[in-house]
């Protein structure tokens, strides 16, 4: 049986405390904090919970009222959104897909820059074959 909370499907072999973290918006500590209102055991496996619980861990979810999922990226989405409207900084920064928080730009910035390289080879056609 998948146990399905949120709209994802958790795995099965893995401690439920862990396989909350799959959702966007839990951590391992809002799952444990989930976890022991509902008095279901950290340690227990997804495919050993009963239906009963599921419903446990779902009501107590839902009941916190944390941004989950797609409601959380829309959050995230119009703060970015809002930050590039006033002419922030930061928000010029999210514009441009550069480091938003101080990093430097000259080396390491690759991963949010999408992993562009550029180098004197980078890019380069190879050179035509020998006549």
């Amino acid at each position: 049986m998948a146990v399905r909370i949120e709209g994802i499907n958790l795995p099965d072999n893995k401690r439920i405390e862990i396989a909350l973290t799959y959702i966007k918006g839990l951590g391992k500590y809002r799952a444990q904090a989930a976890l022991s209102a509902s008095g279901i055991d950290f340690n227990k496996k997804t495919k050993d919970l009963s239906e009963d619980e599921v419903g446990k861990i779902r009501r107590e979810i839902e009941s916190r009222g944390w941004l989950l999922e797609g409601e959380l990226q829309r959050s995230i989405f119009s703060n970015i959104k809002r930050l590039k409207e006033i002419g922030s900084w930061r928000g010029a920064r999210h514009g441009k897909h550069l480091p938003a928080r101080g990093q430097r730009t000259k080396t390491n910035s690759r991963t949010v820059r999408g992993n562009v390289r550029k180098t004197a080879t980078s890019g380069k056609k190879p050179s035509a074959q020998k006549t």
